[in-house]
């Protein structure tokens, strides 16, 4: 399984225009064969600091992500809405366990 885990910084004030691209991806990525698991998350304490969650079932589906419209579109969207700071990282990880 691969883990993508990290955050993106867009500002404050950027945030509501920048939400229907989010959603979007989201939306299109959830319906991806292989993936699990993508969620955006804004930090509670931190306006604009967004956390990322993805989960898919191996690399070959990730690499079919990484070639995706919605994808592109989104990151088409980056200097419009001011992403900045990108801190993500990819982990291949065993099956999970509920704990």
């Amino acid at each position: 399984m691969i883990l993508i885990a990290g955050t993106v910084r867009l500002p404050a004030g950027r945030l509501d225009a920048a939400r229907p691209s989010m959603a979007s991806l989201i939306e299109a990525s959830r319906a991806e064969a292989g993936c699990l698991e993508y969620s955006y998350a804004e930090d509670v304490l931190d306006r604009g600091l967004i956390h990322v969650s993805e989960r898919w079932v191996d690399r070959e589906a990730l690499d079919q992500h990484f070639k995706t419209a919605h994808l592109a579109a989104w990151r088409a969207t980056w200097p419009s809405i001011g992403i900045g700071e990108r801190d993500l990282h990819l982990y291949e990880v065993g099956e999970s366990q509920s704990i």
